[in-house]
């Protein structure tokens, strides 16, 4: 490879990655709307959920077409779209805020998340072939890395933009049309804010159409067929399950935390200042990711860090439960940390030893993520009806089925018998 060949390779590397860094980021921005949009459109807790069933719900659904399109289009081609998908989604944010409806929001919000799975499909697989197969290891971790960077760093500015006028102003000492105003202008907020994302995503569906050429075709013939089948297959089907509770745990405590926060019983925090707490939240994670990745490297029993791992995760929300003050605010904030091995460890254990079958592994693994949609809503049903504490429950037993698959598959798999 010559020197222009690899400062080429280097060059698209710098953006693939900073696709991660940035759906990564966008992903966790759900969780400041979410108290946002609770006040201003005085919503349930349920209510308020929808936001992240619209989210991971795309998931489900826009996976498998999302592979096809990206086999028929190419890497490139799919990024673009990819990335076409959600600045047209951002937009959707814009007539949303002016008309002030939540049900055209949570349609953007679907969009944009159906504009992110087409980019993880088209990214993950990219990232490993931009260079020598020996370093694609060293790449895909640098791209999660940078993954987890962006959920820690977004939800800090995204507090101080979207949340950081109600801290200067109580919305409940306003009536009339003093209040519809100040409803009109903190809706316009969150318009403005997901308009500046959409011009960052043209700028770079503009680099990588440029580059399209240099960034090869996707495999075809990697199509879905027989996936279901694979669910016969005892590790990978309760692999799926885990990515499913793992996803909806996590996703449930990053939605609850600024609420959680807020509460006298625990941090006693205003607003702004508790979404920028939830930074720390997946800011651990990005950490415990490094940790875990020595970890697992020592150990080189996957299985069994993510027992323990799950059951420090369980032990955290529990602790925090049964506790008040600053212990219970950052003992809920600690659990980010635990998290942060657990997807890639249930992904990599369930489709440890499939073979040429690990592309449809994959595809039912992705297509969990729809926990994100489903948990966060019966969490958010039980706060209505109790209170927040009682909602986190629900995590805390996620948790300990995970834990549970860990340990089932703490021994090597054996390899799938080709047909």
């Amino acid at each position: 490879m010559n020197t222009s060949t690899r400062n080429t390779s280097f060059g698209l590397v710098v953006f693939v990655v900073a696709l991660f860094f940035l759906w990564g980021g966008i992903t966790s921005l759900n969780d400041i709307l979410i108290p946002k949009l609770k006040g201003l459109f005085q919503l349930s807790y349920a209510q308020a959920m929808l936001t992240q069933f619209a989210f991971f719900g795309a998931y489900a659904i826009v996976s498998l077409p999302a592979g096809a399109l990206v086999a028929r289009l190419g890497y490139g081609r799919g990024i673009v779209a990819g990335l076409a998908v959600m600045a047209a989604a951002c937009l959707l944010f814009v007539p949303a805020a002016h008309v002030a409806s939540y049900n055209l929001i949570l349609v953007a919000l679907f969009v944009l998340a159906g504009g992110i799975t087409v980019l993880q499909v088209a990214a993950n697989p990219l990232i490993a072939n931009l260079g020598s197969a020996e370093t694609s290891h060293s790449r895909l971790t640098l791209a999660q890395a940078f993954n987890a960077l962006g959920t820690a760093i977004w939800p800090y500015v995204g507090a101080q933009i979207i949340l950081g006028s109600v801290a200067k102003i109580d919305p409940a000492t306003l009536t009339g049309d003093a209040r519809t105003a100040f409803e009109v202008h903190e809706v316009a907020v969150v318009g403005h804010t997901y308009l500046g994302i959409a011009l960052v995503l043209a700028a770079l569906a503009v680099v990588f159409w440029l580059a399209r050429q240099h960034l090869g075709g996707a495999d075809a013939s990697a199509n879905m067929n027989g996936s279901v089948a694979l669910l016969q297959r005892a590790r990978l089907r309760y692999g799926v399950a885990s990515i499913f509770l793992y996803v909806g745990a996590e996703v449930t405590i990053g939605s609850f935390l600024v609420n959680y926060l807020m509460q006298s019983s625990t941090l006693g925090l205003l607003q702004e200042a508790a979404g920028k707490r939830l930074a720390l939240y997946w800011g651990g994670a990005m950490v415990g990711r490094f940790i875990g990745a020595g970890v697992l490297y020592v150990t080189k029993t996957p299985g069994k860090v993510l027992v323990v791992a799950a059951i420090g995760a369980a032990s955290l929300v529990l602790f925090s439960l049964l506790s008040t003050g600053p212990l219970a605010g950052w003992t809920l904030l600690a659990v980010g940390l635990t998290n942060a091995i657990m997807f890639p460890t249930i992904f990599s254990l369930a489709v440890e030893g499939l073979g040429e079958k690990t592309p449809q592994g994959s595809g039912l693994l992705c297509m969990a993520i729809v926990g994100g949609a489903i948990i966060p809503l019966m969490s958010g049903k039980l706060a209505d009806v109790s209170s927040i504490g009682t909602a986190l429950v629900i995590p805390v037993l996620c948790y300990f089925l995970i834990a549970a698959y860990g340990w089932s598959a703490r021994k090597p798999a054996k390899p799938l018998l080709s047909n």
